[in-house]
């Protein structure tokens, strides 16, 4: 029977012995991640790789528009790092001092295409003016994310008022949360036509391309991403300090993004 000066001696000695084990110190750590729909599955593939290389950190991953998530963010959700599909929202949340401005870095860009069901034989020429509507069959709607919010939406809205098209096809847009779900109404048919980035047309088989928007038709799809003011901890500077490596880069140009920016 132990006594407890004994009893004493081995808890202390247990305890020491567990702080004093290597990568003890980062056991249960985790990142929760609020990240641009459009992000799904190369911002997945990139954490997995991350998880891999450190078992002891769990991240966790919020996919939404980027307005949806800033709002939450302001509302409180506890987030550490943000990846927004622009730069409106994340320049929203720093003014009003809700991440941390000297961790902000843009990511990664994109390129905006017109899509169409996989055995669609629609045929558009990506003309100025675009004669989009007519391309639309009579009560079939194009499938864009909110114009008002979501930067696909928004970039699609800017893509159309350039090529002088938006006036006729304004009344006739399935508007969705985000740009993964405008995806979707294309994918099973529900939609004729619809505008995502390049990266979403990569990543679902039952859509084809059908013209891409010229760069200089909306501004420049820039992902900027950094830490939330209430992150707090190594795991998640980590995460942020990873997205920008080679090794996340290869992942994210694998699904169709470009890398902006690459370290060591």
């Amino acid at each position: 029977m132990f006594c407890m000066p004994r009893l004493y001696a081995l808890g202390l000695f247990l305890v020491c012995s567990l702080l004093a084990t290597p990568g003890m110190a980062a056991d249960g750590a985790s990142v929760t991640v609020f990240a641009a729909a459009s992000l799904k599955n190369a911002m997945d593939d990139v954490a997995t790789v991350y998880e891999t290389r450190h078992p002891h950190t769990d991240v966790k991953i919020s996919y939404a528009g980027s307005s949806t998530l800033a709002r939450q963010i302001e509302a409180g959700a506890p987030a550490d790092v943000y990846v927004s599909a622009n730069e409106r929202w994340m320049d929203q949340l720093q003014d009003d001092g809700l991440i941390q401005a000297d961790s902000r870095r843009d990511l990664l860009r994109n390129d905006l295409v017109l899509v169409a069901p996989e055995g669609s034989n629609i045929q558009i020429a990506m003309t100025d003016p675009l004669d989009l509507a007519a391309a639309l069959p009579q009560g079939r709607y194009l499938a864009m994310a909110d114009t008002r919010g979501v930067p696909a939406g928004i970039y699609g809205r800017q893509a159309l008022q350039h090529l002088g098209a938006w006036h006729d096809v304004s009344q006739r847009i399935a508007q969705a949360e985000d740009v993964r779900a405008a995806l979707a109404l294309v994918a099973r048919g529900e939609a004729p036509l619809g505008i995502v980035y390049a990266s979403d047309a990569l990543a679902e088989d039952d859509v084809r391309v059908v013209a891409r928007f010229p760069g200089d038709t909306h501004k420049p799809i820039v992902y900027p991403a950094a830490l939330t003011r209430q992150a707090d901890s190594s795991a998640a500077a980590g995460f942020l300090r990873f997205l920008s490596t080679p090794q996340a880069a290869e992942r994210f140009q694998r699904w169709g993004f470009q890398a902006v920016a690459e370290s060591h």
